[in-house]
């Protein structure tokens, strides 16, 4: 069987290759990256969020403005970067983490100044949200028009106005939702009608599909969840968005717009639904990358090693097993 490979880039090889120069303190892949990449939003914005990931514990971005101070790139992957830092040092409890706020905020709002029709600045401004779970900036207590919570939905709505449907936008909102001062019975809910509403907006070839998946795997994670856990995956209801999501999104896109990520999830929703040919062709299309999650958050077993690849192994067996016989059926 085909080893795991467990990277951010997946199947977008120009992104690894840029990653690789970035850890290594180079910074030229990445700008020529992000100028090939040009206004196809979703990769723009996928490939941003990951190479700030890698970025962020150097100063190799901050080179690049530097050596290219009207690079408007440059000042966007600053922003990216510093957003990165603002997040990692509030899960952390870092003393300093007010302060990497304040500063990831001012960067974001000179990137979107220089670029206002760029889908990334305001989607960092989304990702900033969540550290407000008081809602103690204006922007973050908009009354919504679906009757959902006051949140950022004038962000939203900017992000709407450069790249319609845009995922990491949506899921940045989930974020927030879930960061709120409330119950968590409370959170989950408004995720969980966050999630079905996007999904009757029919987004054309979207992951966001995904996203009543995303919310309930959510649920699993915080442990709001009953026995009925694995039949709630063949509801039909639940049945019905993830058979969208491969059919509407995994067959309509490119494979260099499909995050492991999101396969991973397409994979265990319909594996866990009994959908286990498409599952197969799912997991066929990720080899050799895998995701962590969201085995590792439904995963019930008793393994330390690395929990969830146990559960991974046996869903992509049982998938691949049930392919009719020619079908290239793994050993």
């Amino acid at each position: 069987m085909t080893r795991l490979v467990y990277h951010p880039a997946g199947h977008d090889d120009e992104l690894r290759v840029a990653l690789v120069e970035l850890r290594a303190g180079h910074w030229r892949a990445a700008r020529d990256l992000l100028r090939v990449t040009g206004e196809g939003w979703a990769l723009r914005t996928s490939r941003t969020q990951v190479l700030a990931v890698a970025a962020a514990g150097s100063d190799v971005v901050g080179v690049w403005l530097g050596e290219e101070p009207g690079c408007y790139d440059a000042w966007l992957m600053c922003a990216r970067v510093a957003v990165e830092r603002a997040l990692r040092a509030r899960r952390r409890g870092h003393p300093q983490a007010l302060t990497l706020e304040v500063r990831a905020r001012t960067a974001v709002w000179e990137a979107v100044r220089r670029g206002p029709s760029d889908p990334v600045g305001w989607v960092c401004l989304l990702a900033l949200a969540q550290l407000d779970a008081g809602q103690v900036r204006e922007e973050h207590r908009v009354v919504s028009g679906e009757g959902f919570p006051s949140g950022p939905w004038g962000l939203l709505g900017e992000v709407e106005r450069c790249d319609p449907f845009n995922r990491e936008a949506y899921h940045r909102v989930v974020q927030f939702l879930l960061a709120r001062d409330c119950p968590v019975w409370s959170s989950l809910a408004a995720v969980h009608d966050f999630g079905r509403y996007v999904t009757t907006q029919r987004p054309a070839a979207s992951p966001l599909l995904l996203l009543p998946a995303h919310a309930y795997v959510e649920r699993k994670r915080r442990g709001v969840t009953n026995r009925a856990w694995r039949f709630y995956w063949e509801d039909r209801s639940m049945l019905s968005c993830t058979l969208d999501a491969f059919h509407r999104w995994f067959r309509q896109v490119p494979p260099v717009e499909r995050s492991v990520a999101d396969l991973s999830l397409l994979a265990y929703a319909l594996w866990a639904g009994g959908r286990l040919v498409e599952a197969a062709e799912v997991f066929g299309a990720l080899e050799p990358y895998a995701a962590r999650e969201p085995w590792a958050s439904v995963y019930t077993g008793s393994s330390q090693a690395d929990p969830g690849e146990a559960l991974l192994l046996r869903a992509r067996t049982e998938s691949f097993s049930s392919r009719p016989s020619g079908a290239g059926v793994r050993p």
